[in-house]
């Protein structure tokens, strides 16, 4: 008599386990969310009426981290100024480099042109970082690092420029001219409200040309 053997049930293999979520973010995660929060804050209620504990509560971090990153208030406007500045850098290099590499009027052109509109779109924050900064700390404005580096960029395109032949020499000089004159009539622009900025800073570009007998 042949025994008939029920059929065994194939069980499919067991998923494998999930990952293990971090139990903390990475630092730099929370280091970017605290300079966020910050940045929110200053930018909604000023810096003086913003504490620690404001902030530390938005980022949704103990207070005793931040203190892990900065000694103060002050040290974070700071490292929000090289952000800001930092920022700025990639902003204008971007411009810039989509010109070709020997049109100086177009890559001076680029580079004013998106400096006037960037500075017309965050202006408040470049108020609060550099401003408020550097009277925490006293820092004058002939040692101010974060003009210094923008001031180098614009340099490094006049001297290419000047190099070339296309306007005369001594890039420092026209480079803090140039400088000067962009942050000048910009914030003649902010009080005027302005709402398009393309046309204004096409005019601008047009005049830093002319000052340089182009």
């Amino acid at each position: 008599m042949t025994t008939t053997r029920p059929a065994q049930t194939v069980l499919p293999d067991a998923a494998p386990p999930a990952p293990a979520r971090p139990r903390t973010k990475p630092a730099e995660v929370r280091l970017d969310e605290l300079m966020a929060a910050a940045e929110r804050l200053f930018l909604d209620q000023g810096v003086e009426a913003t504490t620690v504990s404001d902030i530390t509560a938005l980022a949704g971090v103990a207070k005793g981290t931040f203190y892990h990153y900065f000694p103060s208030k002050h040290e974070m406007l700071a490292a929000l100024a090289a952000r800001y500045t930092a920022r700025v850098l990639t902003s204008l290099e971007t411009a810039v480099g989509l010109c070709m590499p020997h049109d100086w009027e177009g890559r001076l052109r680029a580079w004013v042109q998106a400096n006037v509109a960037t500075y017309l779109a965050t202006w408040r924050l470049h108020d609060i970082v550099y401003t408020q900064h550097r009277r925490s700390i006293g820092i004058d404005s002939a040692d101010n690092p974060d003009k210094n580096a923008i001031l180098a960029q614009l340099g490094a395109i006049l001297a290419g420029g000047a190099a070339a032949g296309a306007w005369p020499p001594q890039p420092r000089l026209a480079a803090l001219m140039i400088y000067s004159a962009v942050h000048g009539v910009t914030d003649d622009a902010i009080a005027a409200q302005l709402d398009d900025s393309s046309a204004f800073a096409a005019d601008v570009a047009d005049a830093c040309l002319r000052m340089l007998g182009r």
